[in-house]
């Protein structure tokens, strides 16, 4: 990066104000700020930080307008074709992908840390069998402080830092699973380091004692694709909850049941939940029609889930890999004629033909497809967003670790415009 242009800021009654302008190597330039505070006593408002760029990252970047989404450099279409998921969790914390002897020795660290202590297993019996499961996630992994909080206190170790790292990714399938089987009263079921990472994942909630559970390799490529698709995704909501929570030194699971917690709204991981929640709603594809007509009228408060994208102005790339998973996994399963999939695939139809979403390039995104999917192979529609948070918490780590690694990070500490009461006197109790 080079910042050897200035922005020139003039306000009225003041000497102009120089600020140096950072160009990145890809994306918008940026005009550093960080001068205004502390030398001239002012501040920018961004609400929703939407103009703002936070940190200098090498994790992750996304061209909105050109649909791009690239992981260290490398385009999502590649990686979800040519790679699997630990593949990618090795890439965004290393930034390199593993060579053979590399990735066999990190698939062999994570197969090592899957299990959970048999107390925090006990966790799970604190909750209401009904508790929504990002909720339980929320408490069992902001748990795993309490329990590994010795290994974490000096962030400035490198080694440290990848111990956390491979602690969380290789226990969250194991904590997601734990969180299903209880809210539907079976077995717990223990993780088999003879499968690999999705599959052991896929026998933990589908497994059942009584007999052996053998992956549906078409499902277990589909769920891997999933968990490739959402591994990161720049500075997001949840993404700079963590390293907000991060700024502050706090424990690394800590932050991460923070970005849970965030990831859990409906506005950013609970995308897919409502877009299946939407498909019920239709019921048949013989309304499918009438519910066009709705998301067309602005009276309505009726909305489209599962279309169009805040970051893509373009076709969402991610969603064109799921397009193509998601007929491999209905063919596999011999769904192509269910109800609800009927209707979803001529919602998509109408909406790719329609005059009104092509001008507005409301494309179907991720969640249409990752919805539909997961549907198909059994996974509740309660469960969408924990399979997003398992798959998202390696770039949480990545991106925590680089801010703590990062010379310049200080803790975050956003500014306010104050529009409250002027200065006053607390009257006395019988004044009131």
């Amino acid at each position: 990066m080079t910042n050897t242009r200035k922005a020139t800021l003039h306000i009225d009654g003041r000497d102009p104000i120089e600020l140096p302008i950072i160009s990145p190597v890809y994306g918008n330039d940026c005009i550093d700020i960080r001068s205004l505070a502390a030398e001239h006593g002012l501040f920018t408002y961004d609400s929703g930080f939407l103009s703002t760029a936070s940190c200098r990252s090498r994790v992750t970047f996304i061209d909105g307008d050109k649909g791009t989404l690239l992981y260290r450099g490398y385009p999502i279409e590649q990686l979800a074709e040519r790679c699997n998921f630990l593949d990618v969790a090795y890439l965004l914390r290393h930034g390199k992908l593993p060579n053979v002897e590399e990735k066999r020795a990190f698939e062999t660290i994570i197969k090592k840390h899957t299990m959970v202590h048999e107390q925090m297993a006990k966790f799970y019996q604190g909750f209401r069998r009904d508790a929504h499961p990002m909720a339980v996630m929320v408490g069992v992994v902001g748990a795993l402080s309490a329990f590994y909080h010795h290994d974490v206190e000096d962030f400035s170790d490198r080694e440290r830092r990848n111990v956390s790292f491979n602690r969380i990714v290789a226990k969250l399938p194991t904590i997601v699973a734990l969180a299903y089987k209880y809210s539907i009263g079976e077995p717990f079921m223990y993780p088999r380091n003879d499968l690999d990472y999705t599959s052991n994942f896929m026998q933990m909630m589908f497994g059942t004692p009584c007999e052996r559970y053998e992956p549906n390799p078409v499902l277990v490529r589909a769920l891997d694709t999933i968990f490739i698709l959402h591994a990161d995704h720049e500075q997001n909501a949840s993404t700079s909850t963590v390293r907000l929570a991060g700024s502050t030194g706090s424990n690394p699971y800590a932050c991460i049941s923070a970005g849970i917690g965030c990831l859990w709204g409906a506005a950013h991981g609970g995308a897919n939940e409502a877009c299946l929640r939407m498909l019920e709603e239709i019921g048949d594809v013989s309304r499918v029609q009438e519910y066009i007509r709705r998301a067309k009228d602005k009276g309505d408060k009726f909305k489209l889930m599962g279309f169009g994208h805040r970051v893509y102005r373009n076709f969402d790339p991610r969603a064109k890999i799921m397009r193509r998973i998601c007929a491999e996994v209905l063919q596999e399963l011999g769904l192509e004629n269910d109800r609800l999939f009927r209707l979803a695939l001529e919602l998509e139809k109408i909406a790719l033909e329609d005059d009104f979403f092509v001008e507005k390039k409301l494309y179907p995104n991720v969640d249409f497809y990752s919805g539909i999917v997961q549907k198909a192979m059994g996974i509740p529609t309660s469960m969408f967003t924990c399979i997003f948070a398992l798959a998202r918490t390696v770039g949480w780590m990545a991106q925590w670790a680089e801010m703590i690694s990062d010379p310049e990070y200080k803790i975050g500490r956003p500014r306010q415009v104050y529009d409250g009461p002027l200065l006053r006197d607390v009257p006395l109790a019988g004044e009131r």
